[in-house]
């Protein structure tokens, strides 16, 4: 009778043991599919925590150097926001139309002069044989490619309202940031609380650090890129100059897809031009990813080129030009995430400890 009851025990034990597992299973699969059913909405969350990371920076300065509390500095932050933007587009923004106009008229004509130029040798005739008609390529695919490129909109009212919705959640999170905080620690065990503090400090500092950081790096290259079009006397410099700057934001495939319009227009100008203009965005690029990009990640999150380029193309299948656009801070926050919780506290590894510590090392040796 005993071993009866001890047998009919193990079994209700392991019956237990079984459903358990196969709730953890079900929540994990129901999780991971509400994910992907809510990953654009996800995404939009994902900048608008960017957005408000950004205001937090501007407000707590604000509120370090002046007497004024954090509300009324977060609102003197949004509205100098807006009122720079604003002031931008009025100053520049007719410059700018007036060139994009040029630039529509200038790519066909350049695209149809570099056919002519490659066309003088057989394999670029071979090459340009091969490739489909251009017109016929938009006339059949338009529809994707708009779509492509505005991401989670399907149209030029749906981009708008994504932004008001980025920008509305950016403003929410920055004006109640520990509200939003206490609600992610309650939904963890009261043991885990404080670490799950800790990454969110970490993640934050970090995303702070990298959009200050990539900020300046798509101003100092816009700034280089558009001098140098202008000692070389290309057309549009200005526009060339902005819109590689902002694609700059993108690492790895923005400033390359920057430079194809520029050299197709310096090609206009003759071979050499295209072969000038071509070699600038060399020495530039190159310039940003072996020299000014490490020491950015230096500072916020050293994120390795292979990782990023990965997460560029899974992110940009599904979601395309956003996808591409988030996936850095995206990979970023994932780094942080599994250096914390499971190199340090699964495998006992303390990698940001160490971090910490040859950054102060290099800290103390600079200031010897």
């Amino acid at each position: 009778m005993a071993s009866k009851h001890i047998r009919r025990g193990d079994l209700l034990a392991f019956a237990r043991r079984v459903l358990i597992a196969t709730l953890v299973v079900v929540s994990v699969l129901l999780l991971l599919l509400l994910i992907w059913y809510a990953a654009d909405l996800l995404m939009l969350v994902f900048a608008g925590v960017l957005i408000s990371i950004l205001l937090r920076t501007f407000t707590e300065f604000l509120v370090k150097h002046t007497r004024l509390g954090y509300v009324i500095s977060l609102a003197l932050v949004a509205l100098g926001l807006v009122v720079l933007v604003v002031a931008i587009s009025w100053l520049v923004l007719d410059r700018i139309i007036d060139q994009m106009k040029q630039l529509q008229v200038l790519l066909p004509q350049a695209v149809q002069n570099l056919k002519g130029y490659i066309g003088q040798y057989e394999w670029g005739r071979n090459a340009i044989d091969s490739l489909p008609n251009l017109n016929d390529w938009v006339a059949q695919r338009g529809g994707t490619v708009v779509t492509k490129l505005t991401g989670l909109a399907s149209s030029t009212f749906g981009a708008v309202i994504n932004i008001l919705v980025v920008c509305i959640i950016g403003i929410y999170l920055a004006s109640q940031p520990d509200l939003y905080a206490r609600g992610l620690h309650r939904l963890v065990p009261v043991g885990y609380r404080d670490r799950l503090g800790e990454v969110l400090s970490v993640i934050d500092d970090a995303l702070r650090r990298w959009l200050l950081g990539r900020f300046g790096l798509m101003i100092i290259n816009g700034a280089l890129t558009a001098l140098g079009l202008w000692i070389l006397r290309v057309p549009l410099a200005f526009t060339l100059g902005v819109l590689t700057g902002t694609l700059n934001f993108i690492p790895n495939f923005g400033p390359w897809i920057a430079a194809i319009p520029a050299v197709l227009i310096a090609f206009m100008q003759g071979p050499r031009q295209g072969v000038s203009v071509a070699v600038l965005y060399l020495v530039l690029q190159s310039l940003d990813g072996y020299l000014l990009t490490p020491l950015v990640d230096r500072k916020s999150v050293e994120l390795p080129p292979v990782l990023t380029i990965t997460a560029q193309v899974l992110l940009g299948v599904p979601f395309g030009f956003v996808g591409i656009l988030l996936a850095s801070p995206l990979t970023a926050v994932a780094m942080i995430v599994v250096k914390m919780l499971y190199v340090e506290d699964l495998l006992g590894d303390r990698v940001l400890l160490e971090v910490e510590k040859e950054a102060e090392r290099e800290g103390d040796e600079a200031a010897d």
